[in-house]
C-alpha cells in the first residue's frame, strides 16, 4: 500500500482509530453505548467478569499497537491529529496500567464502582414508549448475571490477594440494602417501572424482583463472605499504587510532595477568606459556626421537587446571562435538566453528559439523602459546577463538536481533572463576574473550594502517609489517619456530618481522583494567565469570551498537555 492510500483511509487517522476503538467498545460494552446513547434497543448488560474485563483490555492493546503502526516517524503533521494521538495514547496506556495492576478485582467503593454502573445505566435509557420499556425489562432480567459476573471477578480477586479495605465493603453493603429497602418489593427497581404503562407491569414486575433479589443476594455475599476476608486490610494505596491511580484520574505524573504542600498554601489562604466572610453572615462567628447558621436557619427549600425546581430555574438563568456576553452556546447546549438522584447514592450532587444526537439533554442529579428541608447556601456555587457554566458547558460542547474532533476525545476519552478543573473554574468565574455577592452564597463558594483543597490535603495525606505540616493549625507533626483526617475535614469544611463521612469514604475508596479538582483549576488559571499575559505582549485586548469557546472546543486533555494549549489560544 502507497503513501498516498495510507493517508486517505480515514480508520488510519489518529481519529480514524479512535472512533474506531469507541465503535468497538460500545459493542463490547453496553454501559459505554447507553451513555453516548446507542444501541438503546439493546438488552444487553456489561459482562464483569475477568474475561469481560479482559475482552476489553484486548481491544485497549490492539488499539495503542494500531495507533503505533499508523503514526508518521516525528508525529502526525496535523496539531488536531496529534492532539487526539496523544490523549488516546496516554489515556490506554493509563488504564491499562491500573488493570495490569488488578484493580478491577477489588472494585469496591462508595460510587463509580461496576455495580454502581449497572443502577446509573437505567437511569439513562429512555422510557417514552413501549418498546423502550420491553428493552428494559429485559435488561432488568440481566442485571442477576451482571452481578454474579462482578462477584465472580471479586472472588479472583480474593484468590490473588487483590482486596478493597473493609470500610468500602461496610459502606457498599449499606448502598445495596437501601436500594432494596422500602415498601416496594423490587426496591429502587420497582419504584424506577412504575411510570411505566400499565400494561406491561406483569412482566417488568418479574424482571424487577429478580434484580432485587440479585442485589440483594451481593449484599448478603459481600457482608458474609467477602468481609471477613478483608478484615485489616489497609485503606492506604500507599504512594506506588497511588502514583498509578493519580496517573490515570489526571493524565499527569504528579509530584504529589509539591502538589501536597501547595495544597496548605491554599488552605491558608481560604481559611482567611472564610473567617472574613463568616463574620458577614453572623458577626463573631467562626466560618463553621456561620455554616452551620446558615444550615439551620439561612433561606432553605421545602421538599425535592422545590429543590429541583429551584436549582432548574437557577441554570436557566445561567444561560440567559451568560449566553453571548461571556460564551456563545449552540442551541443544543440551551437545554439542561435539574434531576433528584435515586436513593443510595453517594452524598455529593452529579452531572450525567447529553448523548451524541442530544435526544437525552445533560442533567444534574441532586441526593437529598432522605432530607425534606434543602438549605440554599451551598447549592449555588455547586450548580454552577455541576450546570451552567460548568460540567454541561464544557461536557455539552465536547459532544456538539463530535464531528470536528473525535467521538473518543469528547466522550470516554475524558480526562477527570480537565473536566472537574473546568468545572471548579466555572465557580471562581461567576464569583469573579458578580454572582456570588450574598455573603452565605459567597461563603458557600469558598466552602466549596476549601472542600477541594482539603481533598489534596487528605487524598495524597492518607494514601501516601504525609504527615500535618508543622504550620498546620492541627495536630502539627503528626501522621495523618482516617480517625483524625475526619475529625480535620470537619473543623475546617462545613459540609453536613453524613456527608463528611460519606466524601473520606470515597477518598480512600478511589485514590487519586479528588486532588484534580483543585489541581485542574489550578491548571485551567495558569493556561488562561498565559493566554492573556501573551495578548498583554501583542499589545491587545484580551477576548475573554473567544478564549472560553476555544478553550471549551479543544476537546479532552490531560493536565500535561492543557495549560501548553490553553496557554496558546
Amino acid at each position: 500500500m502507497d503513501e498516498s492510500t495510507t493517508d486517505s483511509n480515514p480508520a488510519r487517522t489518529a481519529r480514524g482509530i479512535a472512533d474506531a476503538y469507541v465503535d468497538a467498545l460500545t459493542e463490547l460494552d453496553p454501559m459505554v453505548a447507553v451513555t453516548l446513547g446507542r444501541n438503546l434497543d439493546d438488552d444487553r448488560l456489561p459482562d464483569l467478569s475477568p474475561a469481560g474485563l479482559e475482552a476489553t483490555a484486548a481491544l485497549a492493546r490492539a488499539t495503542l499497537a494500531e495507533l503505533d503502526a499508523a503514526e508518521p516517524v516525528g508525529g502526525f503533521p496535523d496539531a488536531a491529529e496529534r492532539r487526539c494521538a496523544t490523549l488516546l495514547r496516554e489515556r490506554l496506556t493509563a488504564e491499562l496500567a491500573v488493570y495490569d495492576a488488578g484493580e478491577h478485582f477489588r472494585a469496591i467503593r462508595n460510587l463509580d464502582s461496576p455495580v454502581h454502573a449497572v443502577r446509573d445505566m437505567f437511569t439513562l435509557l429512555p422510557t417514552d414508549t413501549e418498546a423502550q420499556w420491553h428493552a428494559i425489562g429485559r435488561r432488568l432480567s440481566r442485571v442477576t448475571l451482571a452481578l454474579a459476573q462482578y462477584r465472580s471477578t471479586l472472588a479472583e480477586g480474593i484468590d490473588r490477594d487483590l482486596l478493597a479495605a473493609p470500610l468500602q465493603v461496610s459502606t457498599m453493603v449499606q448502598q445495596l440494602d437501601e436500594w432494596v429497602a422500602g415498601d416496594n418489593p423490587g426496591g429502587w427497581f420497582g419504584d424506577f417501572v412504575g411510570k411505566a404503562p400499565e400494561s406491561l407491569r406483569t412482566e417488568l414486575n418479574s424482571a424487577v424482583l429478580s434484580a432485587a433479589t440479585a442485589v440483594a443476594e451481593l449484599r448478603d455475599w459481600l457482608r458474609d463472605v467477602y468481609g471477613p476476608k478483608v478484615i485489616g486490610v489497609s485503606d492506604a494505596v500507599g504512594r506506588e499504587r497511588y502514583q498509578r491511580l493519580s496517573r490515570y484520574w489526571n493524565g499527569t505524573d504528579l509530584d504529589l510532595d509539591e502538589a501536597f504542600t501547595w495544597a496548605w498554601e491554599q488552605f491558608h489562604d481560604l481559611d482567611a477568606q472564610m473567617r472574613s466572610e463568616a463574620d458577614k453572615v453572623l458577626p463573631g462567628a467562626t466560618p463553621i459556626k456561620a455554616m452551620e447558621w446558615l444550615e439551620l436557619h439561612g433561606p432553605a427549600l421545602d421538599g425535592a421537587e422545590n429543590a429541583r425546581s429551584y436549582l432548574q430555574n437557577l441554570m436557566d438563568r445561567a444561560i440567559d446571562d451568560l449566553q453571548g456576553t461571556h460564551f456563545d452556546l449552540a442551541e443544543p447546549l440551551l437545554t439542561v435538566e435539574s434531576m433528584i438522584a435515586p436513593p443510595g447514592t453517594a452524598a455529593a450532587p452529579y452531572y450525567s453528559q447529553p448523548s451524541l444526537d442530544f435526544t437525552r439533554p445533560g442533567r444534574t442529579w441532586l441526593p437529598t439523602l432522605g432530607r425534606t428541608r434543602i438549605p440554599v447556601w451551598s447549592l449555588i456555587s455547586t450548580w454552577y459546577h455541576e450546570g451552567v457554566p460548568g460540567h454541561h458547558l464544557q461536557l455539552a460542547q465536547w459532544i456538539y463538536l463530535a464531528d470536528q474532533l473525535s467521538v473518543y476525545q469528547v466522550s470516554i476519552g475524558g480526562v477527570s481533572a480537565n473536566m472537574e478543573g473546568w468545572a471548579l473554574y466555572a465557580e471562581r468565574l461567576m464569583d469573579e463576574l458578580g454572582y456570588l455577592t450574598d455573603p452565605g452564597h459567597r461563603l458557600g463558594y469558598l466552602n466549596a473550594q476549601m472542600l477541594r483543597v482539603l481533598r489534596v490535603i487528605l487524598d495524597i495525606g492518607l494514601h501516601v502517609g504525609f504527615d500535618y505540616p508543622d504550620d498546620s493549625p492541627y495536630r502539627p507533626g503528626e501522621p495523618m489517619q482516617p480517625d483524625n483526617a475526619r475529625e480535620f475535614f470537619g473543623r475546617y469544611c462545613g459540609l453536613p456530618p453524613e456527608h463528611l463521612d460519606s466524601e473520606l469514604v470515597r477518598y480512600l475508596g478511589w485514590p487519586g481522583q479528588a486532588i484534580g479538582y483543585k489541581l485542574g483549576e489550578r491548571a485551567w488559571l495558569r493556561g488562561r494567565a498565559a493566554a492573556m499575559a501573551a495578548a498583554t505582549a501583542r499589545g491587545e485586548t484580551f477576548d475573554l469570551k473567544k478564549w472560553h469557546m476555544a478553550a471549551l472546543s479543544r476537546g479532552s486533555l490531560g493536565l500535561d498537555d492543557l495549560v501548553a494549549e490553553l496557554s496558546a489560544l
